[in-house]
C-alpha cells in the first residue's frame, strides 16, 4: 500500500527507504474475450502482475490475472480467471504487493515532515465473500471461501496458512439471520502483523460492520449454533500509516473530484489494542461506494515522529497489534 514513501523510516539508526508494501495501480487500455484479457497500451503506473485485479466496462466483478500469455507487464496477452467480453476501453489494475528490496540509506539527519499520498482503487464491497452462508450448528470455526470472489482471494501464506486475501485492507461486514452471535475475526494487517476483532451482531439480520482493517483473514470463530452467517467486505479502509488527528489530512480527492469534506475518516486508536479497540492507523470510508473505478488519493502530511531521525515504529504505523506471531 504505501507509495512515494521514500522518506518514511524507522529510528536514528541505520534506517531504509520505504516500507514492506505498496499499492499497485496499473492503467491500460484493452479488451477481453472469454478469459483472454488483450493490452494495446499502457496508459501509466506500474506493469501488470499476475494477481491484479481489472477492472472496467463490461469486466466481471472479482477478474484477475490467473498467468502470462504473450504478455509479461505490458501490451500483450493475459488470462484471467473470470469469462467476458469487454470491447476495447481504458481498464485499471490493481492490488497489494511488497516492495522490492528496500535500500538502506546513510545516518545523517532526515527530514522532520514529508507529504505522503494515498493512492489506490479499491473494487466494490461484497457482504460473503470471506465466508458464504455458514450454517454453524454449534460454536467453532466457520468455513473460509476456497474459491476467489469479488474483493477476495483465497491463498496460502508462506507459513502454509490458507487465508483470504482482500484486494486492500478492509474492516469486515457480519450479518447472522437467525440469532445474535460474536464472531473473533482473525488475520494479519497490511504490513504482516496478527491481529484479531470480535464483532458482534447484536440484532439477527442486521449486518454490522468492524472496526479494524484486515488484510488477510485466516479464522472466524462464532460464538454459538446460527444459520446464514455471511462475512464480507465493507467500504470502510484501512490508511495506510497513522493519522492521529484529522488535521493530518491535507487533500483527498476520490472519483475525480475534490472531497476533502466528504467521507467519514475515523483517527487512529493509541490505546493498547484489543480486541474490541479501533484500527491502530485509522480508517476511511469514501462518500459513494467503492467500485473498482473511482480512485481515492488522499495527502496525508508526516510528522517528524514517522519520518525523521527520532523516527519511531509506533509513529509511522501506530501501536502494535493485539496479537502476537
Amino acid at each position: 500500500m504505501p507509495q512515494f514513501s521514500d522518506d518514511l523510516f524507522l529510528g536514528s539508526a541505520q534506517t531504509f527507504m520505504g516500507v514492506t508494501r505498496q499499492q499497485n495501480v496499473a492503467t491500460v487500455t484493452a479488451s477481453q474475450a472469454t478469459t483472454v484479457l488483450t493490452v494495446t497500451a499502457v496508459l501509466s503506473g506500474v506493469p501488470l502482475q499476475v494477481g491484479m485485479f481489472i477492472n472496467g466496462t463490461s469486466v466481471t466483478a472479482g477478474t484477475f490475472i490467473t498467468s502470462f500469455g504473450t504478455g509479461v507487464g505490458g501490451i500483450g496477452t493475459y488470462n484471467v480467471n473470470n469469462s467476458a467480453t469487454a470491447t476495447t476501453t481504458t481498464m485499471v489494475g490493481g492490488f497489494e504487493d511488497y516492495l522490492p528490496d528496500p535500500s538502506q540509506m546513510d545516518l545523517g539527519v532526515g527530514p522532520l515532515g514529508r507529504l505522503y499520498i494515498w493512492d489506490t482503487v479499491p473494487v466494490t464491497l461484497n457482504a460473503a465473500n470471506i465466508s458464504a452462508s455458514s450454517a454453524p450448528a454449534a460454536a467453532g470455526n466457520l468455513t473460509l471461501l476456497a474459491t476467489s470472489t469479488l474483493g477476495g482471494r483465497s491463498i496460502v501464506r508462506q507459513d502454509g496458512v490458507t487465508a483470504v486475501q482482500l484486494d486492500v485492507p478492509r474492516a469486515l461486514t457480519i450479518n447472522t439471520s437467525t440469532t445474535a452471535r460474536a464472531i473473533t475475526v482473525t488475520g494479519y494487517d497490511i504490513y504482516g502483523q496478527l491481529m484479531s476483532e470480535v464483532i458482534t451482531v447484536s440484532v439477527a439480520g442486521t449486518p454490522v460492520t468492524g472496526k479494524k482493517a484486515f488484510f488477510q483473514v485466516i479464522t472466524l470463530a462464532i460464538s454459538g449454533s446460527a444459520t446464514a452467517v455471511t462475512v464480507g467486505t465493507s467500504d470502510v479502509l484501512g490508511c495506510p500509516i497513522r493519522v492521529t488527528d484529522f488535521g493530518y489530512i491535507q487533500h483527498i480527492g476520490y472519483n475525480n473530484t475534490l472531497a476533502d469534506a466528504a467521507g467519514t475518516f475515523v483517527n487512529a486508536d493509541q490505546a493498547t489494542a484489543t480486541t474490541t479497540t479501533g484500527d491502530v492507523r485509522g480508517t476511511y470510508t469514501p462518500a459513494s461506494a467503492t467500485d473498482g473505478i473511482k480512485r481515492l488519493v488522499m495527502s496525508i502530511a508526516v510528522p517528524a515522529i514517522a519520518c525523521g531521525p527520532n523516527a519511531t515504529r509506533l509513529g509511522a504505523l501506530g501501536v502494535n497489534q493485539n496479537l502476537s506471531v
